[in-house]
Parts: C-alpha cells; sequence; structure tokens
C-alpha cells in the first residue's frame, strides 16, 4: 500500500495552497464579517481552474480526480472554509449532468462553470424536508412542451447567486417511495423564481445560502436531467462522492486548526517561556494532530474508493464524514483553548474556524444520519 503523493498530486497541493495564502487568506476576516460573496476571488480561482475542477477536460474542466479533487478541498479550507467552499461549490449540481444530461446539456452548462462564467447549485433540502430527500414536496408538472414547478427550497448553497440550479421536483405520484422525482434544470432569470439570502449563519459567511421560491415557473421540457421519475436513485449515487468531499472540507478546517494552534503555541509566552513547553498543551498538540492524521487517513482512503469503485465506498464515505466532520469540531475547539482568550476573538483565525467547522456535521447528511448509513451497511453486507 503506497501512501506517498504522486508528484503531480504534490504540485496540485503546493499550488491550492499557494493560491489559497495569496488570493483567499488576506479578505477571509472582511468576507466573513460582511457575509460578501468572493467575486474578485471566484474569478482568480477559475483561472486557476479550480471553479470546475472535476469538470471533464472536454466540457473546459481540469478532469481532476476524486482523490485529487479531496487534496484541493483540504487544502483551501485549511485556509478558510467560508471561501473554500465557495470555491469548491461553484459546479454544485454538475454530477448529475455530468451522469445523465444530454450532449447539448453538458456544452451549455457545464462549460461557463469550468470558465468562471457562471456559478451553479443543486436545489433538494426544502423548509420540512432535510436528511429524508423521498419527502421532497417541489412539484413540476407537464404543460404541452414545458415543466411548470412550483415549491420552495431551503439552505441552497449558491443560491442568490447562482445561473442555474438542479432542482429535485416530485413529477409523479406513485406508492413507491423513491420514485416518481425527476431533477430539472431551472435557470435564475426564469420569471416566478426568487431567491432570498440567508444571513445570520454562525460560519462559512463568505458562502451564499438561500431559499428558492418557484411560483410556476415554467421551463422547456428539455431541461429535465436524465429518466423523468429517475431523479432519486439519480441523486443517490453521488451521495458517496459528496459526503467524501465534506470529510475533506472537515479534514482541512482540523489541519488548519493545528497549523496555528502549533504556530501560537511557539510564540506566546507564560511564565517567562513559550506555552508550547508546558505539558498540557503539549499533549492537546499531539491528540490534535492524531486525529488530524486520521481523519486523513480515512478521508483518502474514502476519496480513492470513489475514483476505483470500491465496494466499501458506501460505509467508508459516512465513516470518514462522521469522524472528520468530528475531528474538525474538537481540534478547533482545542486550538481555541491554546489561544485562550486570544481565540475568542476574531483577531485570530481559529476563532473563524471554529464557527465554521459544525456545518461540516450538518450538511450532506448529519452526524446522526451517517451513523445510520454505517450500521445499515454493517448489517446488510458486512465490512
Amino acid at each position: 500500500m503506497d501512501f506517498e503523493l504522486t508528484e503531480e498530486q504534490q504540485a496540485i497541493r503546493d499550488e491550492v495552497r499557494r493560491f489559497a495564502e495569496n488570493e483567499v487568506a488576506p479578505v477571509a476576516t472582511e468576507l466573513d464579517e460582511e457575509e460578501s460573496y468572493p467575486y474578485d476571488v471566484m474569478d482568480e480561482a477559475a483561472k486557476m481552474g479550480l471553479t470546475g475542477a472535476h469538470i471533464p477536460v472536454e466540457y473546459g474542466g481540469a478532469g481532476y480526480t476524486p482523490f485529487e479533487m479531496a487534496l484541493i478541498t483540504e487544502e483551501l479550507f485549511a485556509v478558510d472554509p467560508g471561501i473554500g467552499l465557495c470555491i469548491t461549490s461553484a459546479a454544485f449540481g454538475a454530477d448529475s449532468i455530468m451522469a445523465n444530461g444530454t450532449e447539448e446539456q453538458k456544452e451549455k452548462y457545464l462549460e461557463p462553470i469550468a470558465n468562471g462564467e457562471a456559478v451553479m447549485g443543486a436545489a433538494i433540502s426544502e423548509p420540512d424536508v432535510g436528511s429524508d430527500v423521498s419527502s421532497v414536496s417541489t412539484a413540476a408538472e407537464k404543460d404541452g412542451d414545458e415543466w411548470v414547478i412550483n415549491g420552495n427550497k431551503m439552505w441552497i448553497t449558491n443560491g442568490s447567486v447562482g445561473d442555474y440550479f438542479v432542482v429535485m421536483c416530485k413529477t409523479d405520484d406513485t406508492d413507491d417511495r423513491y420514485s416518481g422525482f425527476s431533477q430539472i434544470l431551472v435557470e435564475s432569470d426564469r420569471d416566478g423564481f426568487t431567491a432570498e439570502k440567508i444571513t445570520g449563519k454562525m460560519g462559512i459567511r463568505a458562502s451564499d445560502t438561500a431559499e428558492l421560491i418557484f411560483d410556476d415557473v415554467r421551463v422547456p421540457e428539455e431541461n429535465l436531467i436524465g429518466t423523468e421519475g429517475a431523479g432519486f436513485l439519480q441523486l443517490m449515487q453521488f451521495f458517496d462522492e459528496t459526503r467524501t468531499m465534506v470529510a475533506a472540507q472537515g479534514l482541512g478546517i482540523a489541519k488548519g486548526a493545528c497549523e496555528r494552534a502549533l504556530d501560537y503555541a511557539q510564540e506566546r509566552e507564560q511564565f517567562d517561556r513559550p506555552i508550547s513547553e508546558f505539558q498540557a498543551i503539549q499533549h492537546k498538540l499531539a491528540e490534535m494532530h492524531t486525529r488530524t492524521e486520521a481523519a486523513r487517513q480515512l478521508t483518502y482512503k474514502s476519496a480513492w474508493s470513489v475514483e476505483n469503485e470500491g465496494e466499501q465506498l458506501t460505509a467508508l464515505a459516512s465513516m470518514a464524514k462522521e469522524f472528520a466532520s468530528a475531528t474538525a469540531v474538537e481540534v478547533a475547539n482545542e486550538a481555541v483553548q491554546i489561544h485562550g482568550g486570544a481565540g475568542f476573538v476574531n483577531d485570530f483565525d481559529v476563532e473563524r474556524l471554529y464557527r465554521d467547522a459544525k456545518i461540516t456535521q450538518i450538511y450532506e447528511g448529519t452526524t446522526e444520519i451517517q451513523k445510520n448509513i454505517v450500521a445499515r451497511e454493517l448489517l446488510g453486507k458486512g465490512f
């Protein structure tokens, strides 16, 4: 088993980190305070090929593998999770188009994301629907050669800045809990479409989140992605990868917290010596770095399994997501503790990392859902 990154992977990781330090870090605190979307940073990220990093080369993307995407995510989130999410989420929903879309849809919707001309999103959650995707009530009815969509979507990343969205809709009433759903592309400039930005979030405040309202929104029938009625199954096939990427987010946050805590402990003096010389601080640092490395190995294995279609992927992805997100919260907490009072204000990045960490335990399936999935996999087919 080879644990070394290739030269190309090391180059990707190092270049992304340099980009984050040069372009993201200088504006991270300001955009967090203002809850402002990083338009200028996004322009630079597009030039780097980061806004559509996993989109195939033939559609203008960089064609990075899931493992390489995990490396990119880790480094961006180690510097700032809010802006990191803006960059990595610019292509939310693209996987559905890549896997199930027509050639026309791929050319029309993927290329603008890759070159930075557009941002997209995936509209799944609703005011009363979070973990239970099969309870989605936003409805799309056929009227001639158009779909007419009505309903609300909630907590949608890129909601008020996105140019188009992959919307999960109920298109047919059926007794089968998992049938009758379809994914439909909706452009944000359609009549009847409204986005209301959500403010006051605990963390990832630079990332845009909104409620979407569909009031008799009409789109042409060719905006249907894949097979009508197969939307739920289409969506489920990507959760293993998206959960792995959230694990990479948590890993990045933990890495960033570890780095800052170590630096601060070596610089901060009490009783005429650096606090890094106190055993209590040393034990905290040791535990933080150990847990982070454990999260890294689990996340990397899950990312490798996505790329190589490992049979244990579903369990691994949920294990990685649950463990790495918990690690992010715990390590960020300890980083604040090491900073003491200084860690309680935004003069130091650990305050922001601590707030940002929590979301990794919530979106793309809560901690409790991940444990349910792991248990199901264990009981269903062993591990």
